[in-house]
């Protein structure tokens, strides 16, 4: 009698015990509300640093002026990098995409100009990856080496037949 007594108070504490567990992730609601927006207001937007771009920094390689549009893949789709290509400087004019997904960082980069600015800052494909977009990355890199590759195809051409 005693081991159960003893058996269903310990039971019953652990309980009482757990019980204080099983507060949801949200807790009560307006003061974790009102911490989670103070700490979104305090927090700085990874996509508001400035990338510098030199002025005199130029393309590797004889590229021939013109402009170009590469493809690469994406997570869910392609994505397409248009560069205006002028005495041996890049400009992107465009980075489009289909099928990111949206409110993700490679979406919201591509929306926001933030590989247009790496590719202008990096004179080609070697570009910073974005946090949270190492596929789309990958993908604006290919998109815009398909680009270079058909300014360079453009270029050797010309040399070949004088022009």
């Amino acid at each position: 009698m005693r081991k159960t007594a003893m058996a269903a108070g310990c039971a019953a504490a652990l309980t009482l015990g757990l019980t204080g567990c099983g507060a949801g992730f949200e807790g009560s609601g307006s003061k974790d509300a009102a911490s989670a927006e103070q700490l979104a207001l305090r927090t700085d937007d990874p996509w508001a640093a400035q990338v510098t771009v030199d002025s005199a920094k130029k393309a590797e390689g004889t590229l021939r002026d013109g402009v170009y549009t590469g493809t690469g893949k994406g997570m869910d789709g392609l994505i397409t990098v248009t560069l205006l290509v002028q005495d041996n400087r890049l400009t992107c004019i465009e980075t489009t995409q289909e099928g990111e997904t949206q409110s993700v960082g490679g979406f919201e980069a591509i929306r926001d100009g933030k590989y247009a600015a790496l590719i202008d800052a990096a004179q080609g494909a070697d570009i910073d990856a974005v946090s949270g977009a190492t596929i789309t990355t990958a993908g604006v890199k290919h998109a815009v080496e398909d680009a270079l590759a058909q300014a360079e195809a453009g270029a050797s051409a010309v040399a070949s037949t004088g022009n």
